[in-house]
């Protein structure tokens, strides 16, 4: 009993360390995720909390500015700059500027003579004094404010500062005063900067610091007022100690996207950026706001730890209520689910299960008067639907497939009928080809690559061994297919003919007579337009003994290459059996031991692939031939055939291929061909 209990003991003790080991895990989960959104709620009321206080400063910074603007583009203003000697402007000037004071906050305003110098101000101390309070000059630098502001050629700025002359401390509105090109002077009023600091700080949250600066980022507002950069705004440089915001950034990196920031907040007004960086070496957010109006950037520096954004009393005692309160809905929703929707559902789906397999007698809880029993009652209807449905279309399909069933059988019959008919034609065709002949008198001497695009084409080659060379040539007739391999026929007959009549050592005299009876047999007048009867056909006649060989062409070239070299012999231009006719010509040349000589249809040319689908074209051909000229015929053979395919890649053969190749590299054999018979095509 005792050693039960103690294994009892032992269980639950392992059973309450696997719970606080998961607990870990789940409460650093869990702190993290608070963490995350204590920062979330956080950055959101940094973004907020800059954007009202955006609203808030721009507001009545607009406003002064607004009135500075129209007082110094006042024409009684101007007028009065134009010619300050004149009484009468003098005394409508100053009438003026009283209204204007009146509406400026600060309850002042102040007017700058270009020509003279003269600074005039006037405030509720001196309400009406008409007599400057001072003269600028360009070589004091307490008066540099004006006159780089002058320089600058902008047309107002807002400058904090102290007057040293007036011993007042401002946020000055400076608005220029020019007649074209011409500088009349400066115009403008002052917010007082311990108010307007007052009035900026007023609403200063725990963790959050707020701060003004300028597009350069120097400090126009801060809490600690020794950081103020007084009188940059005037300033077309700023110097080393001016106080700055990317000052307080150590770290290069942190300050180039600081400057990121604020260049991406000039470029967006009215949006808020965000960064995270180390501000004088504490971790810090802030958020960035542009002002275009008045040319300001307001950023927030967000303290994380410092910032109260909820409190862990009340969130750990809210935490528990919500989870209890989650825990007790979901139990009773699950307990509703499970009784008023899941169990009749799976009711549901086991009958509609039973009607998926075919048993349509399946009984569907149709009684309930809720919308689970509708659903039963319309998927029982529909389930009878099916049924008839079923029927009828298993009729319709069982009479539909017996005709599939005899079409399909007449269509295998007269398919197995073409592809007899396609085989024995092949057959014949192949029986045409010279391919023994060649064997025979030229083994090892020649190759062919013969490649209809069908199963039967339009191009064959020849071949006649006579006791004084060897005839040999390939012949390319219009279309392919069955009509190609007709006209195979018909060019070989034709062929065999000339060559009985001219001579098997003249190809362009074979090659006249050809096209003479290919015209006289197929009259192009009794044909329709839309057939084609021409012929490509190149022709060589070998002359061993003599180290000599004869070629014509119609519309097809002798190439010839040892690898180093390469010559291409054009044939005529024209094909035979066009309908302008040509006399073709012999072109004799000498027969070099060791070239390979090549005659080649159009087809291989033509042939589509590569990225864009061009065609393989002459110069990649004659490239191709010059490369593999060294290798035997047979390899030659392989190696064109696989550059081909390589070229082709997914592309369809588009033409018939035939290529003819033939090299003599050693002296002929004295016996070779005085016993050679002459043998047919």
């Amino acid at each position: 009993m005792a050693q039960r209990w103690g294994l009892r003991g032992q269980s639950t003790l392992t059973l309450l360390l696997a719970c606080l080991l998961a607990l870990i895990p789940a409460l650093l989960i869990g702190w993290q995720a608070v963490d995350e959104a204590r920062r979330h709620f956080a950055t959101r009321y940094a973004e907020q909390y800059t954007l009202l206080h955006m609203q808030e400063i721009l507001a009545p910074v607009s406003r002064e500015l607004a009135l500075a603007r129209r007082f110094a583009d006042s024409v009684v203003t101007r007028e009065w700059l134009d010619a300050t000697d004149d009484v009468e402007r003098r005394d409508r000037f100053f009438r003026e500027a009283e209204g204007f004071r009146d509406q400026f906050s600060g309850d002042a305003y102040f007017v700058v003579d270009h020509d003279s110098g003269d600074y005039y101000y006037n405030d509720a101390e001196a309400p009406e004094s008409r007599q400057p309070r001072y003269r600028l000059s360009p070589d004091d630098p307490e008066d540099a404010w004006y006159f780089d502001s002058i320089a600058s050629n902008a047309s107002y700025n807002i400058n904090v500062n102290v007057d040293g002359k007036l011993g007042l401390a401002k946020v000055w509105l400076n608005v220029a005063i020019r007649d074209g090109d011409q500088a009349l002077g400066m115009a403008g009023g002052g917010l007082d900067l311990s108010r307007f600091l007052d009035d900026f700080l007023r609403d200063r949250a725990p963790g959050l610091t707020p701060m003004i600066v300028d597009d350069r980022g120097a400090i126009q507002a801060h809490p600690d007022r020794d950081r103020l950069a007084l009188n940059s705004a005037t300033q077309r440089r700023l110097d080393g100690d001016v106080p700055r915001l990317q000052m307080l950034v150590d770290d290069a990196t942190q300050r180039q996207r600081l400057e990121d920031a604020m260049l991406e907040a000039r470029r967006r007004p009215g949006t808020v950026q965000q960064l995270d960086l180390n501000l004088e070496s504490q971790p810090r957010t802030l958020t960035l706001g542009y002002l275009p109006e008045l040319q300001w950037l307001f950023v927030s520096d967000l303290d994380l730890e410092s910032a109260p954004v909820f409190e862990g009393r009340w969130f750990w005692a809210l935490l528990g209520a919500l989870v209890l309160v989650l825990t007790l809905l979901m139990a009773g929703v699950a307990y509703g689910i499970e009784r008023l929707i899941l169990g009749p559902l799976r009711r549901l789906q086991h009958s509609a299960q039973a009607i998926a397999d075919g048993d349509y007698a399946s009984h569907l809880p149709t009684e309930r008067g809720d919308e689970i029993g509708e659903l039963s009652r319309a998927f029982a209807h529909m389930a009878g639907q099916v049924e008839r449905h079923t029927q009828e279309l298993e009729a319709t399909v069982r009479h539909r497939t017996r005709d599939l069933e005899a079409t399909n059988a007449e269509m295998a019959a007269a398919q197995r009928q073409i592809d007899a008919s396609l085989e024995y034609a092949s057959i014949i065709q192949r029986a045409i080809l010279p391919r023994h002949q060649l064997e025979t008198h030229l083994a090892g001497h020649q190759a062919v690559l013969w490649r209809p695009r069908d199963q039967v084409g339009g191009d064959i080659y020849v071949f006649r061994a006579t006791e004084a060379g060897y005839l040999m040539g390939v012949i390319d007739c219009a279309g392919h297919g069955v009509p190609g391999s007709l006209m195979t026929m018909l060019a070989r007959a034709i062929v065999d003919h000339a060559i009985l009549k001219v001579g098997a050592d003249d190809p362009a005299a074979i090659l006249n007579e050809t096209d003479r009876q290919n015209r006289a047999t197929l009259q192009r007048e009794s044909l329709p337009a839309s057939i084609a009867t021409n012929m490509d056909m190149g022709l060589v006649w070998v002359e061993r003994d003599a180290g000599r060989l004869t070629f014509a062409g119609a519309k097809m070239s002798l190439y010839a290459s040892d690898g180093a070299h390469l010559e291409v012999h054009p044939g005529g231009k024209r094909a035979l059996g066009q309908k302008r006719t040509m006399v073709h010509e012999n072109h004799i040349m000498p027969l070099r031991r060791g070239w390979t000589y090549s005659l080649c249809s159009d087809g291989f040319l033509d042939q589509a692939g590569g990225e864009h689908g061009f065609g393989f074209g002459n110069r990649r051909f004659e490239a191709m031939l010059k490369r593999h000229a060294d290798a035997t015929l047979d390899d030659q053979i392989a190696a064109f055939e696989a550059d081909l395919d390589a070229y082709r890649g997914d592309h369809a053969q588009r033409d018939d291929i035939t290529l003819l190749c033939f090299r003599f590299d050693t002296p002929p054999d004295d016996g070779a061909l005085a016993h050679a018979s002459p043998s047919p095509t």
